[in-house]
């Protein structure tokens, strides 16, 4: 096995080619850890360049430096001879570097055209976003990929493989002359792979340079153009796809004769364990029968969407059937939970690690044995030398690479993280072990240790089932292999009859045999009104399945009652107190919204409006000539100013919201109360035109509530047609993939709590002149009804998602509640115990409807 210098194989290239980007002689270290070790390659217009290498060989760090995302600790990057110093991703993006990451950095709260433009969003000469040219651009782009959804389909209705073609959309999308492809065929079917790579020739014919990085040998050598390949962190060989065997390369990348085959195993399977007759989820999959033996592997393939993974996760527990059975033993068995599947000793390896099978800030011992902390602990106490001596077999064989078995998961190579996720589960010593593209991410060599261990878990007898999307491991490991095709299994093979013709034919065509155009005149009006009532269905659920309807099922079903017992709440005096009451929450609760969108929490929001109600209350006492406008901006300014302390303190300070925001809470009330200093300010110390303010009315309706309206409505306006709007909600679902992309997070962080004060301080202005007396118990505790309000409007905790809708009919749920509870008479001293059952029960009516309502998204995202 010769090598020869990388640098020198560049040098002799003609001098005039033109170097879109190029790495020379560069090095990175992670502490004492050396990523790279004096590195030189380069990507010339209209090639190919593929990066080789095992699991933490460099190739990742390399593809991070051309990106942006990591400096260089020596030697230089140059795009088109020219030196750079990038400080961050959006550099790289502006220099015309485009990459797709191994993981896809998308953000599930948002649709799929948003996430396509994030960070670049079509605007108009207004600066609102538009939305038109973006969904038109992102159907063109859609339809490139070969993903069959449409573009404003939510992100996380979609499967993991449908968000990787989401992923390159989007890098195809900024029209970059260097498009950098992160092992991004891992969890694609072999007809999306051909649509990319059709997608790539067409870019390398218009000049653009690729760089791709995988581990499928027929996929770099049936696209690549030049292959470098690294090993333990240096490029050891550069040459031309021509020159270099697949042998060779894979010797390359181990450093010593390595033979890529697949295990031979000649055992006889048992008898049938697991049994599936006609099971079915609604708009999932439909009618699968099929049985596996003790010490089969049976594998399932079909393209992306086909049902695979929902099939796979519905034996697990994660869904229910629909319809039919699943049989272990020849006994029918009712599976409802993975709990209830692991009794079964039923196993299952997610083809998505990092969201269902790891836990990413924990280490690897705790990740490689939490299903089987029962067995590691003594008198009920975890023991993690335990743990360790019940995991330490699996990782030495998967050949784990870690320093330590204390290291964070999220150290490791894609590879390494995927290793830990199978060992976790091997170590529950399964019956029936479930693998959903186990080898997805791993190098060459790791792959063959994975296959061997699943020849050897099959040798002893355990049922494996095999889904995988790489056609020669399907042929190549499994005894019989069902294909899935919209749902449906379409064919069965016994392994030697299977070829990847037959078995991706079976996974593409139509079993009906029908084609495009040849239906009769008389057949079109009927498939008209079909398309009729899809269109009416479709309209329906818009409406009726909205997540905000859950609560607008709440309110009736409170209202009703109450009315029925006490005609006084739909009194007209009753509805002006609760439309006042709610106009004044609604704007706190929308800047709390604002807050928790970007994963933070606000709790000093009472005592902010504690001392602004007292602030704006004491100037119109000190200025009673001044108009009422005036005192509504000093409140609304310092209500800003407290809310910039917060905003820096969590942005910029890096202090967790939920203690910043408790440690400014009790410092403004002290404040506060040390202002007032007992002081009360009563109606007869303030001008009538102030009183006036929160009482006034337009057509009847009090200013308040209009206020409230219109603020609530430009919120809402803002949020979804401007680019912070949409920032705002992405740097919550997923703030990493934001500060890859260039937003900057730590900004949209700062203005959501400063925004939070200005609502808060126009609250407690209002709240000064609604009530009239003001002293220093005004708002106190009043934080748990405005985060309440919003939680139960549907704003999730964990950020990114709500809309100002749900939270208006979130803070009316509330105060309804409260309002009938007292209509009816409830006693005082029960009234807040009932009053949380009642929440409870809204929040559960509410809860059922969106879970129906993603079902829904899930099918009209097809």
């Amino acid at each position: 096995m010769t090598e020869i210098d990388p640098t020198s194989a560049q040098e002799a290239r003609p001098a005039e080619q033109v170097r879109l980007i190029a790495l020379h002689d560069v090095s990175k270290t992670f502490g004492g850890t050396v990523a790279a070790s004096h590195v030189s390659l380069d990507v010339q217009p209209a090639e190919v360049l593929a990066l080789l290498g095992e699991n933490g060989a460099g190739k990742s760090t390399c593809v991070k430096m051309m990106c942006g995302v990591h400096r260089p600790s020596s030697g230089e990057i140059l795009v088109r001879g020219q030196p750079q110093n990038w400080h961050s991703p959006l550099d790289a993006q502006q220099a015309g570097i485009a990459v797709v990451h191994q993981h896809p950095g998308l953000f599930p709260d948002l649709n799929v055209m948003e996430n396509i433009f994030f960070g670049r969003f079509p605007k108009n000469s207004v600066g609102i976003l538009n939305r038109g040219l973006m969904y038109r651009k992102s159907a063109e782009l859609l339809e490139t990929v070969g993903l069959s959804v449409r573009p404003d389909a939510m992100l996380r209705t979609l499967s993991v493989s449908e968000q990787q073609l989401v992923e390159i959309a989007k890098a195809l999308s900024t029209e970059a002359d260097v498009l950098i492809l992160d092992e991004p065929t891992a969890c694609l079917s072999h007809r999306e792979v051909e649509k990319l790579f059709t997608v790539v020739r067409r870019l390398k014919q218009s000049g653009v340079g690729i760089v791709f990085v995988g581990h499928r040998m027929d996929e770099v050598f049936g696209i690549a153009d030049r292959i470098s390949v690294l090993r333990d962190g240096a490029l050891v060989r550069t040459a031309t796809a021509q020159e270099l065997s697949r042998q060779e390369a894979i010797n390359l990348m181990a450093g010593r004769e390595l033979l890529a085959s697949f295990p031979e195993r000649g055992h006889e399977p048992g008898d049938v364990v697991l049994q599936t007759e006609g099971l079915s989820v609604d708009a999932e999959f439909e009618d699968i029968s099929l049985s596996v033996r003790a010490g089969e592997i049976f594998g399932i393939g079909g393209l992306v969407g086909s049902g695979r993974t929902e099939f796979a996760t519905t034996l697990f527990g994660v869904h229910r059937p629909s319809r039919g059975q699943i049989l272990i033993d020849g006994a029918p068995v009712d599976i409802r939970s993975p709990q209830e599947a692991m009794r079964h000793r039923i196993a299952y390896v997610s083809e998505d690690r990092h969201a269902k099978s790891l836990i990413m800030d924990f280490p690897i011992r705790v990740n490689a044995s939490l299903a089987i902390l029962r067995s590691c602990t003594s008198y009920g106490l975890l023991r993690p030398a335990k743990e360790i001596s019940q995991t330490r077999s699996y990782l030495e064989r998967l050949k784990l690479r870690f320093a330590s078995y204390e290291q964070e998961i999220s150290g490791l190579s894609g590879g390494n993280q995927q290793k830990v996720a199978l060992s976790k589960w091997l170590a529950t010593q399964p019956r029936i072990l479930i693998l959903d593209e186990p080898t997805q991410g791993i190098d060459v060599e790791s792959k063959a240790e994975v296959h061997a261990i699943i020849a050897d878990l099959a040798r002893a007898g355990m049922a494996i089932i095999l889904i995988s999307s790489e056609l020669p491991e399907l042929i190549g490991m499994c005894d019989r292999i069902a294909v899935l095709r919209e749902g449906r299994m379409t064919a069965l093979f016994n392994g030697a009859e299977a070829d990847p013709s037959t078995v991706l034919k079976a996974a593409t065509d139509d079993a009906s045999g029908s084609t495009v155009g040849d239906a009769s005149p008389t057949e079109a009006a009927p498939a008209d009104q079909t398309a009729a009532r899809s269109s009416m269905r479709a309209f329906a659920e818009s409406v009726f399945l909205r997540r905000e309807m859950g609560l607008v099922v709440a309110i009736l079903a409170i209202v009703i009652p109450v009315s029925l017992i006490n005609p006084r709440m739909l009194s007209g005096t009753n509805i002006n107190s609760l439309s006042m009451d709610a106009a004044l929450l609604g704007f706190v609760a929308l800047g709390q919204m604002l807050v928790i969108l970007t994963r933070n929490i606000d709790l000093s929001v009472a005592s902010v409006i504690g001392i602004t109600a007292y602030a704006s209350a004491l100037f119109m006492h000190n200025n009673p000539q001044m108009p009422a406008i005036a005192a509504l901006a000093v409140a609304m300014c310092l209500g800003g100013g407290l809310g910039v302390i917060n905003g820096l303190i969590v942005a910029y300070g890096k202090v967790p919201s939920i203690v910043a925001t408790l440690g400014t809470m009790s410092v403004y009330r002290g404040l506060y109360s040390m202002w007032a200093n007992g002081d009360q300010i009563s109606a007869d110390e303030v001008p009538q035109h102030w009183l006036d303010l929160a009482g006034s009315q337009i057509l009847g309706i009090p200013v308040i509530v209009l206020l409230s309206i219109a603020t609530l409505a430009v919120a809402a306006f803002l949020l979804r047609r401007t680019e912070f709007g949409r920032e705002l909600y992405g740097v919550g679902s997923n703030p990493a993939a934001a500060d890859t992309i260039g937003v900057p997070a730590a900004r949209r962080v700062f203005a959501a709590f400063a925004f939070a004060g200005v609502l808060a301080g126009l609250m407690g202005a209002l709240w000064a002149s609604r009530y009239a007396t003001v002293d220093a118990r005004v708002a106190f505790g009043y934080e748990l009804t405005v985060i309440a309000s919003v939680v139960v409007g549907g704003v999730a905790i964990r950020g990114g998602s709500g809309t100002v809708f749900g939270i208006a009919l979130g803070v009316i749920t509330l105060l309804v509640i409260r309002n009938g509870l007292s209509l009816v008479r409830v006693d005082p001293l029960w009234l807040q115990g009932v009053y949380g059952l009642v929440i409870l029960a809204a929040i559960t009516v509410d809860a059922n409807i969106a879970a129906r309502n993603e079902r829904a998204l899930k099918r009209r995202a097809l």
